[in-house]
């Protein structure tokens, strides 16, 4: 499989894209007014402590207070030894001596400091950890703990075997390392250079702890773009493509101290079109914010996010297969397996996801099918959990690791008219709406000419098919309504106004 990232850079957002045989499977993306802060370490101040959720909140000088979950304080407990994921958060897979409780480990107004591990999403606040980890370029610094771990990615055992002794020989009593999958083959002096850059970075961090008042910010990760060539940019990478002379610039002469193999994968675009445009990135973009991504046989899948998860419903569309139904379906439903993978990861849906398949009476093609869905997830590098079978309502559960807000909350907002829910009142419901309160207010009302403010959309249900409606509401209230559009009225909304004191009296009936 070929392997391709491309960055585009401007003044207002850096985008960074990675293809797999030329089509976009992931997406980053970082604005001035949006930076980043996933893996920037905090000085906080404990704001609650919640034992019936065993989590506390803690203020780190951001508009929101961030969340703090018990299995993510460092208890003091020694750890062992374990293999590893370089992308998962510091704080699991390692097991302590007894489950701690919140309110044994932290206290209100006690400073703390923390690292975040997500962005703030929706309506909470970022996700922290007292787990502090600091990754380099072959290996992650995890103070204060005393373990070694080998990222699963590296599958030769004499390899691991290699690195899991020299990061043992390599690091102090003081502090545990991860060796990640960019160290596979490289050399003691490589990984010596690399911790003792950690090292020397979690020194400095200290000395600003002791020194800076909480709430702060005391250490800021990479910008997204040297991040990208940490995290991102490992030997089966084919090409790295990039607009921007200085960013070229930065990242050999990053590449230069660390991996100077690698240096010539990283190429200089230099087309007149946007490079996005170049690579047919900017129509997988536009495609990746409509519900309904279609596939090849003519099937689609129907995306829906909602509070709670993410639904994905497979159709077999306009695919009419040759073999009867049930292979029909059967084919949909394994095609839609590497879409809805794909789809998951360039549109960077985390939390909850149930994928509902279509039907299928063959015992073994749900098999099949699962299995082929467990296989397309293997390339996403989040954590993910899938339930082990197909249920019997055709349905696949799954939980995948979220980060940072999906694509859908980057690229757009909730619409001002409907609130997100993709519903509006109807034109005729409005018009009952106004009806009830002329009902409501004819008791009281001491005059018989009104004017109704309304959208111009309601107004046009008023007026159409000669004023009908408009002309019922008049005879059966003995009422005057003299009907007003007012385009900055929500469409869900209507203002009544007295005829002789031109007041609004719209709320004294409600």
């Amino acid at each position: 499989m070929r392997k391709d990232i491309v960055v585009e850079t401007a003044t207002h957002e850096t985008r960074i894209a990675m293809l797999e045989d030329n089509h976009l499977v992931e997406l980053l993306v970082e604005r001035p007014e949006h930076e980043r802060v996933v893996g920037n370490i905090c000085k906080g101040v404990v704001t609650a402590v919640i034992p019936s959720i065993q989590a506390a909140f803690v203020d780190i000088g951001m508009d929101k207070a961030a969340f703090l979950q018990a299995s993510d304080v460092t208890s003091g407990a020694d750890w062992i030894d374990f293999d590893d994921d370089e992308n998962q958060d510091s704080g699991s897979g390692r097991g302590r001596d007894r489950e701690y409780q919140i309110q044994e480990m932290v206290k209100e107004s006690q400073e703390i400091v923390v690292q975040i591990t997500k962005e703030s999403i929706g309506t909470k606040g970022p996700r922290v950890t007292s787990q502090i980890s600091l990754p380099g370029r072959f290996l992650v610094l995890v103070p204060h703990a005393n373990y070694v771990g080998v990222s699963r990615r590296i599958d030769d055992w004499s390899e691991k075997r290699r690195l899991r002794d020299l990061a043992r020989k390599l690091k102090s009593d003081d502090c545990g390392v991860i060796v990640r999958t960019a160290a596979l083959g490289k050399s003691d002096s490589e990984l010596k250079n690399d911790l003792k850059q950690l090292t020397r970075i979690w020194r400095d961090i200290e000395k600003q702890v002791g020194k800076t008042s909480a709430p702060a910010m005391i250490h800021k990760d990479v910008e997204m773009t040297s991040g990208m060539i940490r995290d991102l940019f490992t030997p089966d990478i084919d090409s790295v493509i990039i607009d921007s002379k200085s960013v070229y610039k930065e990242i050999l002469s990053y590449l230069k101290g660390v991996a100077p193999q690698l240096r010539s994968r990283v190429h200089m675009y230099d087309g007149t079109a946007p490079v996005f445009d170049a690579y047919g990135i900017e129509n997988e973009i536009g495609k990746a914010l409509h519900r309904k991504v279609w596939l090849k046989n003519g099937g689609y899948i129907l995306i829906e996010p909602t509070e709670a998860l993410v639904t994905i419903d497979v159709n077999s569309g306009r695919y009419a297969g040759s073999k009867g139904h049930e292979e029909t379906v059967f084919q949909t439903n394994l095609e839609a397996c590497a879409e809805v993978a794909r789809q998951l990861r360039l549109r960077d849906i985390g939390g909850i996801i149930v994928i509902d398949f279509i039907d299928m009476e063959d015992r073994n093609n749900r098999r099949q099918v699962h299995k082929e869905m467990e296989k397309a997830m293997s390339h996403d590098r989040a954590r993910t959990r899938m339930s082990k079978e197909i249920s019997e309502f055709g349905l696949i559960e799954m939980t995948r690791q979220r980060i940072r807000p999906s694509l859908l909350f980057t690229f757009s907002e909730a619409c001002p008219v409907c609130d997100g829910t993709g519903r509006i009142m109807s034109r005729l419901t409005m018009v009952t709406q106004i009806g009830r309160w002329l009902k409501r207010a004819k008791p009281g009302l001491r005059e018989r000419k009104l004017r109704l403010k309304v959208h111009p959309t309601v107004a046009l249900s008023l007026n159409e098919n000669g004023q009908e409606k408009l002309v019922n509401l008049q005879d059966e209230y003995k009422i005057q309504l003299q009907v007003e559009e007012d385009p900055f009225l929500h469409v869900e909304e209507f203002r009544v106004f007295s005829g002789k004191r031109d007041l609004d009296v719209t709320d004294e009936f409600k």
